[in-house]
């Protein structure tokens, strides 16, 4: 693994991290990290009441910048590891199913999006 490819896997490990202690500060109960699945992952899987929230975590320079990395085929590729993930879980059948976005920039609070992705459910 190159240099580059090893810090940008510990940035994405640091964003991970301060997005679910951001979570955990707000309500959330974590269910999954990193989830992987053949088609896809999941940053997060977390827990608010009778919701099942699938983070995705962005770390960029800016929150445009953040926003912008997430395109339709990781949107794909979200839904597909979702679906899996339910398929594995059946006992949160009877649950609110929630896409969203936790965007980490330097020198800020992490900047929280609920329900970034319309899903199919």
């Amino acid at each position: 693994m190159s240099r580059d490819r090893r810090a940008a896997y510990r940035r994405g490990h640091s964003a991970e991290w301060l997005a679910s202690a951001f979570l955990l500060a707000k309500g959330y109960r974590l269910l999954a990290r990193r989830y992987r699945t053949p088609l896809g992952e999941i940053d997060l899987v977390v827990r608010r009441g009778r919701t099942i929230v699938f983070v995705e975590v962005k770390a960029r320079a800016s929150h445009a910048e953040a926003f912008d990395a997430i395109g339709a085929a990781a949107e794909r590729r979200m839904l597909a590891a979702a679906d899996m993930w339910l398929a594995r879980h059946p006992q949160a059948a009877g649950f609110d199913l929630r896409f969203d976005l936790v965007l980490i920039v330097p020198w800020r609070l992490p900047h929280h999006i609920e329900n970034a992705v319309q899903a199919r459910w």
